[in-house]
């Protein structure tokens, strides 16, 4: 992922952090302010959304780059259970399957009381390393 942390990317934009890589699971957190608040002060559920995809695709990149593949999201889907006004979300993303051309990620949310604010699933295509 070193090669592709040069490139700005809406995560960058929300402040979100990816905080641990292993394989077949990942961590990372996420603001809860006016970058991503929806017009009610609650945190966005598409803020939610990125996430979760940011977490699954990171996990799938790890998986297959040294093959000369990329990873990239073609499917994902978000449970939003509880609001959050402030402070900070906390999002695991475990692999459930990876097969050689799909993998599927579940990402929990959950925000600093430990309490679950979104659950998502992701389906990430692996393909070709794209040419830049």
């Amino acid at each position: 992922m070193d090669e592709l942390k040069s490139v700005p990317t809406i995560a960058d934009a929300i402040g979100l952090e990816v905080t641990k890589v292993e394989e077949g699971r990942v961590l990372g957190k996420m603001p809860v302010d006016k970058r991503t608040h929806q017009p009610y002060g609650l945190l966005h559920g598409g803020a939610s959304v990125v996430l979760a995809e940011t977490l699954g695709s990171v996990g799938s990149h790890y998986l297959v780059h040294e093959q000369g593949k990329a990873a990239v999201g073609v499917e994902v889907n978000a449970n939003h259970l509880k609001s959050v006004r402030d402070g900070w979300v906390h999002g695991e993303a475990k692999l459930i399957h990876r097969g050689g051309k799909m993998h599927v990620w579940s990402i929990e949310i959950r925000d600093e009381f430990e309490q679950l604010i979104c659950i998502s699933r992701l389906t990430v295509m692996i393909i070709p390393q794209p040419k830049r």
